[in-house]
């Protein structure tokens, strides 16, 4: 079997391509809930905490070299990521749990009954062996 044919059997299994089409329709919900948290959440919350825009919140960093720009850590990027992560979590977390509503239950569990002990086992082995020398 040649490389390529190898490939192709690879590429055809039904968890690559499902993963595949999860990856992109992953992404593609990832940018609807970028736009989601950017452009409709986060404008009343930061109407709530008097007017702040959370996008450009930013920690300036000493300059210290006046040619290179200005260093900065863009903290409220970071809030805007997190919420963005917390809705994307809340969203599998209902598909999931409504995926698994509509799966059957699962068998109850048979508990087999507990078999005798070894030390039951070797007695009566024991006793069985004592009657038929007795027979003898």
């Amino acid at each position: 079997m040649g490389i390529a044919s190898e490939f192709k059997t690879f590429m055809m299994r039904g968890n690559v391509v499902d993963l595949a089409v999860g990856v992109v329709i992953g992404g593609a919900f990832g940018k609807i809930v970028t736009s989601l948290v950017d452009n409709i959440i986060m404008p009343p919350i930061g109407l709530v905490t008097g007017g702040v825009d959370f996008s450009s919140l930013v920690l300036k960093l000493p300059k210290i070299d006046p040619v290179k720009p200005q260093v900065v850590i863009s903290y409220g990027l970071f809030i805007n990521t997190v919420i963005q992560f917390l809705i994307i979590g809340a969203a599998i977390f209902l598909v999931v749990k409504a995926i698994n509503k509509l799966m059957p239950p699962p068998p109850p569990v048979v508990v087999a009954e507990p078999g005798p002990t070894q030390e039951a086992l070797l007695s009566d082995i024991l006793a069985e062996l004592k009657k038929q020398n007795a027979a003898k």
